[in-house]
């Protein structure tokens, strides 16, 4: 009987041009050598407390990116999904503001619009579509799209970032509301936001208990009542 090839895979989404777009890497050994793919890699039973732990050393080592914010999809198993034999793979989500999205580790990181990807090898568009499908519903109810925003930014910044991911248009006063019923900022005391059009805009940022975790909200941010 042979091995079960065990992995994990990371949809890493971020914001780009008021879009959803994930990091793909081009694969540097076969199968589908040079094609790009979800960054992955095997689970390592010597070294990884969990499947977790693996999923944030994979992408330290292939994106750069240090503990953004990660939390277990699904898993995806089966005989057909990997020509090397039955395998499974932990698939996690992960996201990150753009600009801390730097492929300064690995050349080959490349961004793509979720809505415009078409094929990826393995079982890899069913993983990034199901991260989506997740992401888009969890934010209409969570803080989830703050953890797309930066250190600090507005509130018309967080507002817009939560239109773009939800594809939808949000009332301002709703989601005022919603915000505050979160609790999930703090003001950057002295800190606002000037050079633009409008009069400057106080500057926000995610309360540290928040920064690994979910604020949750028993109404979806768009409800009016």
């Amino acid at each position: 009987m042979s091995d079960i090839i065990c992995t994990v895979d990371v949809v890493l989404l971020t914001l780009k041009n008021g879009a959803l777009h994930v990091a793909l890497l081009k694969r540097d050994h076969p199968p589908f050598e040079g094609v790009l793919a979800l960054p992955g890699a095997y689970v390592q039973a010597d070294e990884d407390a969990d499947t977790q732990e693996s999923a944030a050393r994979m992408l330290r080592a292939k994106t750069g990116i240090a503990s953004p914010y990660l939390e277990q999809l699904a898993t995806f198993s089966g005989r057909c999904r990997d020509p090397r034999g039955w395998s499974l793979s932990v698939a996690y989500y992960a996201l990150v503001a753009e600009k801390s999205l730097v492929p300064a580790v690995h050349p080959d990181v490349t961004l793509s619009a979720v809505e415009q990807i078409k094929d990826l090898p393995f079982d890899h568009r069913q993983i990034v579509d199901a991260a989506v499908r997740r992401v888009r519903d969890k934010s209409a109810y969570s803080s989830l799209p703050v953890h797309l925003c930066g250190e600090t930014f507005t509130l018309p910044r967080l507002q817009a970032v939560y239109e773009a991911v939800l594809g939808e248009p949000i009332n301002k006063v709703s989601f005022r509301r919603k915000i505050e019923e979160l609790a999930i900022l703090e003001r950057v005391e002295g800190a606002m936001e000037t050079g633009k059009a409008h009069r400057p805009a106080q500057l926000y940022r995610l309360k540290k208990h928040f920064r690994q975790c979910l604020s949750l909200s028993d109404r979806a941010l768009n409800a009016t009542h």
